[in-house]
């Protein structure tokens, strides 16, 4: 990597310097938009003991779950177990530290981290677990809980396309926690369907600017369905 080309050509590479007890976020939302290399690749080093931030943790043989399957993960913090067993039998063994938080809330203590931001008030768990421990404070006439930020050692970002300047454009519903992830990663690091020179994108099209951008890799994605829900086709007429 020189200069303002950020394009690494391996995952040794782009996950230089992840260790045992970091940090990382992850985006995606079930099995979309997941960084699927780097998760797979993060399996391959067997760093342990991580605090993993993501929506979800996947299911039992991709994604995030990979991880979970072979105990790399301490801490989760995410808004549902969704349908991943190994993650929901951790969790009730005790074996792993899970923080359950409201999905808006999760979005924008990651936003607020990225923006610098310590804290936030919101009105979202006041009066339900979520606010035990944590400080209330009527503001005209509503109650609030007093949220903190979250940040990461590393954000792992999934991008449809990017440049070597590592600006970003994200497709469609691939998007969802990638953005904001982008921005609260000490290093962040992007896996792209297409990498493309800097002017190729339209300044007006990019999502992320890749000031906070450290490594770029492109790869190739499987793509797979959490469900897949089918209809049988009707019989032809004869």
């Amino acid at each position: 990597m020189a200069g303002f080309n950020k394009v690494v050509h391996s995952y040794e590479e782009a996950l230089a310097g992840l260790k045992d007890d970091m940090t990382i976020m992850v985006g995606g939302f079930g099995l979309c938009g997941i960084p699927e290399g780097l998760i797979n690749h993060m399996v391959k080093l067997g760093v342990k003991g991580l605090t993993a931030i993501s929506n979800n943790a996947g299911v039992d043989d991709f994604g995030l779950g990979l991880l979970l399957k072979q105990h790399q993960i301490s801490t989760m913090i995410a808004s549902y177990v969704g349908e991943n067993a190994t993650f929901e039998q951790q969790m009730l063994s005790g074996e792993l530290n899970v923080i359950l938080t409201p999905q808006g809330t999760l979005a924008e203590k990651i936003r607020a981290g990225g923006a610098g931001i310590p804290a936030f008030f919101t009105a979202t768990g006041y009066g339900t677990p979520i606010a035990d421990g944590k400080e209330t404070r009527e503001i005209k006439g509503r109650h609030y809980v007093l949220e903190e930020s979250l940040s990461a050692d590393f954000a792992l970002v999934r991008a449809w396309k990017a440049d070597t300047m590592g600006n970003l454009v994200f497709r469609k519903t691939a998007a969802n926690f990638n953005p904001m992830m982008a921005t609260a990663g000490k290093i962040t690091v992007v896996e792209a369907e297409e990498i493309v020179q800097p002017g190729e994108l339209d300044p007006d099209h990019i999502h992320t600017p890749g000031i906070y951008v450290d490594r770029v890799i492109k790869a190739s994605f499987e793509k797979r369905i959490e469900q897949r829900t089918v209809k049988t086709a009707p019989a032809a007429a004869k």
